[in-house]
């Protein structure tokens, strides 16, 4: 069998997300595919769900659903919707603002958002 690497045009460099006072590495840039999502374990217990869009800009969300309580956003669906990027949670398919965390289908939840190095 053979197996095959999947390069994206920004495979160097890491991704590094605000957690407290310190920035923290959570993975290589090359790892994140366009449109997929990558499930990070924080030091302190939490996850995180980062992605990068199909334009290079990497986003990082809290990976936990809360309308459910399942830690599943890093396996959402992202799209947009009037230039707002988003990922919609695979089990009740509420979408959630990349950039602000804000749920586009209930105003009153939200998701937390880190603050992003990309280099």
């Amino acid at each position: 069998m053979t197996t095959a690497t999947i390069t994206t045009a920004q495979d160097t460099g890491f991704v590094r997300i605000a957690h407290g006072k310190d920035w923290l590495t959570v993975c290589e840039r090359g790892v994140l595919l366009p449109g997929r999502g990558v499930a990070v374990l924080l030091p302190d217990g939490d996850q995180a769900a980062v992605f990068m869009d199909r334009s290079g800009q990497v986003y990082a969300i809290g990976n936990r659903d809360p309308f459910t309580g399942a830690y599943v956003l890093s396996r959402g669906l992202l799209g947009s919707a009037g230039g707002r990027p988003f990922v919609a949670s695979p089990l009740l398919k509420q979408r959630f603002d990349l950039a602000t965390g804000a749920c586009l289908d209930d105003e009153e939840a939200t998701v937390p958002v880190f603050a992003v190095r990309a280099d």
